[in-house]
């Protein structure tokens, strides 16, 4: 065989050869941007989370061992594993509630002083004595009439034996707690309570609802009663029947704050209740708004009609409201329409381990009457220590790095202002332009800090937050999000439509 004949057989087994491996790469090149178009799906498209729904007026939330719990009004109460499926545990006062044994009977003294035959917003707290102490109250409702006090369990579903009343209110014409005589717009309305360790393990109880505002007691944390001789305790804002109510305080160690959560407006579907936080170095205050403004001198004006919503809508950071976000032409998706009516009296919980914070509470919807259930939505840190809460109920979801293309597109736009109205805020809709203006029914600005935070700049007024991909139940897909507030205490939301 000739040199040349060599040089070519073997010229062309190389080229045999080279050619097999850019085959083999191609294939594994595009069996890779398979794998990876397949992931991009998933994360967008993702399982679908499955919810089971609970109803518990006003939820309190305590979690024991792997197990969160929420107790409400008339001795409701539900828990859940992972704040997505929950199970009824109790409801309804009557001989049948594993909650208390015959809870007309137990609490008979609670029932005769407030003229009511069920109770209002419960709150368990478990002392260093392992057992679990449920702080209950009762209230005739059209007058502040009330009485408040504490049983206790072994057990957190119970049963709970009473240990009596502490608090009274609504002594029209007799001497109050504090010996005055009581007087409904300077003194509370002793339901809604919230007992809670503060850092140092000190043990605290703040409670009210519209009347004299809201007040705090330090708690002995051996008995589970106020330490002695505090009368109504110390107040912290209110009064004149200013309606603001429900109020839940925890800490967070990132921004070394305390976070007193708090309803304003009327519960029912026309009551426009709105969820609001304001925050202080110290749990028994003094707490400050957004606006530096000092919440002791938060009240209703005594010259305008009862229950001056007007007087008090400016303050706090409003969380949410009642809102609906709108489906749009171009959506997909077969499911109803998210937005919700009066969502409120909430608790809130930080998770240690992972420096999650959620807000539990309850909600009624468009078009669905007093119904109401409750919701669970995650809530992050904006770079101002405030927080901001998620569009969408908790699906899992955890903030990760969000890419300037990811963003560019149109928008649901919800702003929830900072008014105490019926009204519906219906999402309107922008777009978060490439060149990083925002274009439509807002217009302005908008930028990506880091992985995932958001700056935007809408009528010259800045929002801060964060982008979070999100279960939408409208569109049945995972979608991004953003959630943001100003420095006067607005929260703005967005949900991207494509």
């Amino acid at each position: 065989m000739s040199k040349v004949l060599v040089k070519t057989l073997t010229r062309k087994r190389w080229v045999l050869v080279i050619s097999f491996i850019i085959v083999i790469i191609a294939i594994v090149y595009l069996t890779k941007t398979e794998i990876v178009s397949e992931e991009s799906k998933v994360e967008t498209r993702g399982e679908e989370p499955v919810f089971r729904d609970a109803s518990v007026h006003d939820p309190s939330v305590i979690k024991v061992d792997d197990t969160f719990y929420v107790f409400g009004s008339h001795l409701a109460a539900a828990k859940t594993a992972d704040l997505m499926q929950w199970d009824q545990v109790a409801s309804g006062v009557n001989k049948t509630n594993p909650l208390i044994e015959d809870p007309l009977e137990e609490l008979k003294e609670t029932f005769e002083w407030a003229e009511s035959d069920t109770l209002w917003a419960a709150d368990v707290v478990q002392l260093e004595d392992g057992k679990f102490y449920m702080y209950y109250n009762a209230c005739r409702g059209d007058s502040p009439r009330s009485a408040l006090g504490v049983a206790v369990s072994d057990h957190i579903e119970g049963p709970y034996k009473d240990l009596g009343i502490f608090l009274k209110s609504g002594m029209w014409g007799e001497a109050s707690e504090d010996g005055k005589i009581y007087d409904a717009t300077i003194h509370p309305n002793v339901v809604d309570p919230h007992t809670f360790f503060d850092k140092d393990g000190k043990l605290w109880m703040m409670y009210g609802s519209y009347s004299g505002g809201i007040f705090i007691l330090e708690m002995d944390k051996d008995t589970g009663f106020p330490l002695p001789d505090q009368g109504y305790g110390k107040k912290l804002l209110g009064g004149n029947h200013s309606r603001i109510e429900g109020p839940f305080v925890i800490y967070s160690p990132e921004t070394d704050y305390y976070y007193m959560h708090l309803s304003y407006g009327g519960l029912d579907k026309v009551g426009g209740y709105n969820m609001r936080v304001v925050r202080s170095e110290n749990p028994d205050g003094p707490y400050y708004d957004s606006e530096g403004n000092d919440m002791i001198n938060v009240k209703a004006d005594p010259n305008k009609p009862l229950f001056d919503d007007r007087s008090i809508e400016p303050y706090g950071v409003k969380l949410m409201g009642n809102f609906l976000f709108k489906r749009e032409a171009e959506e997909e998706g077969t499911g109803r329409e998210v937005g919700y009516v009066s969502p409120g009296h909430n608790s809130a919980y930080y998770d240690e381990e992972t420096g999650q914070q959620f807000l539990i509470f309850h909600t009624r919807f468009p078009g669905r009457g007093e119904t109401h259930e409750i919701r669970v939505h995650q809530m992050f840190m904006n770079e101002e220590g405030w927080p901001v809460v998620a569009p969408y109920r908790y699906a899992g979801e955890v903030l990760e790095e969000i890419s300037e293309q990811d963003i560019i597109g149109d928008y649901k736009f919800i702003n929830h202002g900072k008014d105490i109205s019926a009204d519906i805020k219906e999402s309107t809709v922008i777009q978060l332009e490439q060149d990083r203006t925002i274009t439509g029914e807002a217009v302005g600005e908008w930028k990506l800090i880091d992985e995932n935070r958001v700056e935007l700049v809408i009528d010259d007024v800045t929002y801060d937050g964060v982008f979070v991909r999100q279960w939408d139940e409208s569109s049945k897909r995972y979608v991004l999000t953003f959630t943001t507030l100003s420095t006067d205490g607005v929260a703005v939301w967005g949900s991207k439509i494509n």
